[in-house]
């Protein structure tokens, strides 16, 4: 998925962060990835194993290897079936080289290495790299503890929304639902700028709604949109 997002976009989300937290003490944090992962190491798996297991399918097709037996056959005869037999061997290796080769630049097919990626895989990816940005950033050493980070990573279509220690305990997870729901729907549509708008305003108010702000009420975490 490719998205560029210009200065007008990146002003656009950072009013919007501004906006919502004026109505909240909480701090709204946003980070854009274009992908969390190369996936190598699945291409790497599905690689090895189609060279592992393809070449069998040679079998019904005639090919086998035939190692020479008994005690009284001729020394030429025995050398030819060795010949045979490492010949046979080497056109098996090969035969696994071209198909590691094949199926490795095959799976680095975006659309394709997409499919074959276990989503849980792709889940647990994209929670780490949330997770790395939310201490990366220090989403969690607000005053009151009342930072939410939207992260959002393109490549994998996916959202991942974390709140600080004190929202966890007065806000439950579900609550943050719509607010990925609507990101995710509009990075779907070719969209992000209006999702984040759209998933910064649902934070908005639910922070609005448990933390109202401070007499004091600083700014602090940047209202600008981090691209990875």
């Amino acid at each position: 998925m490719v998205m560029r997002f210009t200065e007008d976009d990146r002003a656009r989300v950072a009013d919007a962060i501004a906006s919502a937290e004026r109505g909240t003490s909480g701090e709204i944090f946003c980070v854009v990835s274009r992908g969390v992962s190369s996936y190598a190491d699945v291409s790497l798996a599905w690689a090895a194993a189609a060279a592992l297991l393809a070449p069998t399918a040679l079998i019904p097709l005639g090919f086998t290897l035939s190692w020479p037996v008994g005690d009284d056959w001729e020394a030429a005869h025995v050398t030819a079936q060795a010949v045979g037999v490492g010949q046979a061997l080497a056109f098996y290796a090969l035969v696994q080289a071209v198909i590691f080769v094949a199926v490795f630049l095959l799976t680095r097919i975006p659309p394709v290495l997409r499919w074959i990626t276990p989503r849980s895989l792709r889940q647990a990816r994209v929670r780490k790299a949330a997770l790395q940005q939310f201490l990366a950033h220090g989403v969690h050493v607000t005053r009151e503890r009342t930072g939410v980070l939207i992260f959002a990573a393109l490549k994998e279509h996916q959202v991942e929304l974390i709140a600080d220690e004190l929202i966890h305990q007065k806000v439950d997870e579900g609550v943050w639902a719509d607010a990925v729901a609507a990101l995710t729907r509009q990075l779907k549509a070719g969209r992000p700028v209006a999702g984040f708008e759209a998933a910064i305003d649902q934070c908005g108010r639910v922070l609005a709604a448990h933390f109202p702000p401070r007499a004091d009420n600083p700014n602090e975490l940047p209202d600008h949109l981090v691209l990875l």
